[in-house]
């Protein structure tokens, strides 16, 4: 018989249906049996009668543990005593497929809240939860709205090698390997690699894929492996344009969730998504220390000089709240000190690059920049950052042929939906988590 999901089964009472799913709970009276039932869409009531024709399930349900996987046909009754939608499904037949052990390591529904690594230890079982699965079907719709936009405007999507001779974005949170007798990295993240695009004359490009980082912090906006997002366009007057479409794309994307699953988001995450006005607020990097200098922050630890730490960011955001009723705000011009070789500078304040920053609620979600594209001004750049040419030289010849003007950016996926669910860490909204001290499941 083909399988009905809980969610349908309203619209099939007085028939026979089959349902598969993992036990919920399980009651055991004298008179009668319940078994809830649960699939990716719900929770259903399952009743059987104690008698001597229903012994053999009498027998096999009174067995059967929390989370064991079973297959179910019954007869759909309408009862309107029962709170789970006024249904419930009378037994005919049941097959226990995977009996799970009586004892589970973690508390999947209980009101004991399990510590965040015991959970990441069991994953799989926590995934269980309605509320994990939630996540991954906003994700899906995320990703697809992402690429619609892209798509609709003129984009196409790449992949790029994930196995690099050299660094995309510096060598200090490089993962090598050896490769062959040689030492290769994995990749920080697309970036020579989308700039190829641009010299290729593919004008606009994006990526969703893995990116890697040697990054020792145990913080919990931090992975060393993540999903990035990102793209890059050519023709563009200035960092400005990329701003520009960054706005209207996550407006776009922002709008599809809403729509899909915005009451959902609302009742498990008591969250509301808005979609934000356009534009953005921005101010310069300069203008917002200035802001935070005036709200009397002094950050507790000593950062790069024309760079902003977490607790700075947050504070830029509730600026930005208070100042223009928004959630995002851009940061732009930051200092050439604390941006890579490729950013391009500006014209009148070489000091400065045509770069930025996109906050949101809390934290930075987005880097992006123009990028240089001129050969010499790269080769200049690059020495005066202390880059080795001769590592770069494959990325250096990208610019020898002519090169559009271009930029882009890039932000971690798990990022943007911890700010989308208003979620403490990104470890609660990947699939598995990688961090220093964590390899597996």
């Amino acid at each position: 018989m083909e399988r009905t999901l809980i969610r349908d089964a309203e619209e099939k009472v007085s028939e026979l249906i089959s349902l598969r799913g993992f036990v919920h709970t399980v009651r055991n009276q004298k008179a009668v049996q319940f078994i809830i039932l649960r699939d990716h869409t719900g929770l259903i009531q399952v009743v059987a009668e104690r008698s001597e024709a229903n012994s053999g399930i009498n027998e096999l349900i009174a067995g059967l543990t929390r989370e064991s996987a079973i297959q179910v046909t019954g007869i759909v009754v309408s009862n309107p005593n029962v709170k789970l939608g006024q249904l419930e499904v009378q037994v005919q037949t049941l097959s226990i497929e995977s009996l799970s052990d009586a004892t589970l390591p973690i508390d999947l529904f209980g009101k004991t809240e399990t510590d965040v690594d015991k959970r990441l230890d069991w994953r799989f079982l926590d995934l269980r939860q309605p509320k994990n699965q939630l996540i991954f079907r906003i994700q899906t719709t995320v990703e697809m709205a992402m690429r619609e936009f892209w798509i609709a405007n003129g984009f196409v999507e790449i992949h790029t090698p994930k196995i690099m001779g050299s660094p995309s974005e510096g060598g200090a949170e490089l993962f090598t390997l050896e490769y062959f007798g040689q030492t290769a990295s994995l990749a920080q993240s697309p970036q020579f690699y989308k700039q190829m695009a641009m010299a290729a004359g593919l004008e606009r490009v994006f990526e969703i894929g893995p990116a890697f980082r040697a990054d020792p912090s145990f913080t919990p906006r931090h992975s060393t492996e993540f999903t990035s997002v990102d793209m890059e366009m050519s023709w563009i007057e200035s960092h400005h344009d990329i701003m520009e479409f960054e706005e209207a794309w996550l407006c776009y994307m922002l709008e599809t969730v809403k729509e899909k699953h915005g009451k959902g988001i609302g009742e498990t995450f008591g969250v509301e998504v808005v979609v934000p006005s356009i534009p953005f607020p921005k101010v310069t990097m300069e203008e917002a220390q200035k802001i935070l200098k005036h709200k009397g922050y002094v950050p507790p630890v000593e950062t790069k000089k024309g760079d902003i730490d977490p607790q700075g960011e947050r504070l830029l955001c509730e600026y930005a709240k208070e100042k223009f009723g928004h959630e995002f705000i851009f940061i732009t011009d930051y200092p050439v000190e604390v941006r890579p070789f490729y950013h391009m500078r500006k014209e009148d304040e070489p000091q400065l690059t045509k770069s930025f920053d996109l906050l949101w609620k809390w934290m930075e979600i987005t880097t992006g920049a123009q990028r240089e594209h001129r050969y010499d001004m790269l080769v200049k750049q690059a020495t005066e950052k202390g880059v080795s040419l001769e590592s770069i030289q494959f990325y250096l010849d990208f610019f020898k042929y002519g090169c559009p003007p271009h930029g882009g950016f890039g932000f971690g996926l798990a990022r943007l939906l911890a700010a989308m669910l208003n979620q403490k860490s990104i470890r609660d909204v990947v699939f598995l988590h990688r961090g220093p001290n964590r390899l597996i499941p």
